[in-house]
């Protein structure tokens, strides 16, 4: 089969087609023909081996010193069972599923397994293949963080990168909450992320945007770039801040992917997708999220029909 292989860690160059192995799917493995993937930050860290400089080392040591030792990066993905390990019980061959794969990556090849027990479930009824693998990072992020700052107990929120994979659909999440959004981001992403659902939204672009901003139940860094100090700032008295950076990783539940479903097809969520590259475009579509300008996702499409 055909898969991106990680080659060292570097540049979108690093990543190289090869032709490898298919995978066997193990006693409780799904074998997925897969049909889409995504770009995401979990992918283009782990590939740039972008942690603060005293922290490269230990990383390597857990994930590979020259190259990851899972060499074919893609945390989702979504496609066809096509074979079920002996021990499978709630899969069959024909399903269409959509996963969070994690560290065990995969997701950017011809045909990958998935532990059925992990982060995967049906597709959406009404979901494609690209619409299905744009909803688990940002959905099960969001849910995580959101959670952990008690969403279902606040009154408003305020939401810092709202154009992104994972704000983009906080700011959903959030609204199906009958929470009160407040949402930042850049002046080209406003009447975007206003359609989403956003109450308020503010352009981070503009010179003391900051002084437009009140004080929060809920203070959710969805980028992990901004200033902690200054946005702990407007988390009211007895509020809550949460923030995709520093805070450890985000659970991987397979509740999260089938209350997700849910949201979709009532129509509550929506993916927000910027770009659909080809597997082969696979470099172009890292150097595009390196530049830092992608609004939702950045899609990959593998096996398309």
């Amino acid at each position: 089969m055909k898969a991106v292989i990680c080659t060292a860690y570097g540049p979108p160059e690093v990543l190289v087609i090869q032709e490898v192995n298919q995978p066997k799917p193990k006693s409780n493995e799904l074998l997925v023909r897969v049909h889409a993937s995504a770009v995401h930050s979990g992918d283009r860290r782990l590939r740039a081996l972008d942690v603060p400089p005293l922290g490269r080392l230990p990383m390597r040591m857990v994930v590979g010193f020259k190259a990851p030792r899972q060499p074919i990066l893609g945390v989702v993905l979504a496609g066809i069972v096509v074979e079920t390990g002996n021990s499978v019980k709630n899969f069959q061959v024909g399903d269409n599923v959509y996963a969070l794969t994690g560290m065990r990556f995969g997701g950017y090849a011809e045909f990958a397994c998935v532990n059925e027990s992990k982060c995967v479930f049906q597709m959406p009824t009404h979901a494609s293949f690209i619409e299905a693998a744009a909803l688990p990072f940002g959905g099960t992020t969001s849910l995580h963080f959101l959670r952990k700052a008690h969403i279902d107990r606040a009154n408003n929120v305020l939401i810092y990168g709202g154009a992104g994979a994972v704000g983009s659909t906080a700011v959903q999440i959030a609204k199906h909450y009958g929470v009160h959004v407040t949402a930042v981001c850049h002046e080209r992403n406003v009447e975007l992320v206003k359609r989403l659902g956003a109450d308020v939204v503010v352009d981070y672009t503009k010179e003391g945007y900051d002084l437009e901003l009140n004080t929060y139940d809920v203070v959710f860094d969805a980028s992990g770039k901004i200033d902690k100090r200054l946005a702990k700032a407007h988390v009211r008295e007895n509020g809550a801040f949460s923030s995709v950076a520093g805070q450890g990783p985000a659970s991987e539940r397979k509740e999260d992917l089938i209350f997700l479903n849910e949201l979709f097809e009532s129509g509550a969520l929506q993916p927000v997708i910027d770009t659909v590259y080809q597997l082969d475009k696979i470099v172009e579509a890292h150097r595009y999220v390196d530049q830092g300008k992608k609004v939702g996702n950045v899609m990959v499409s593998i096996n398309a029909e």
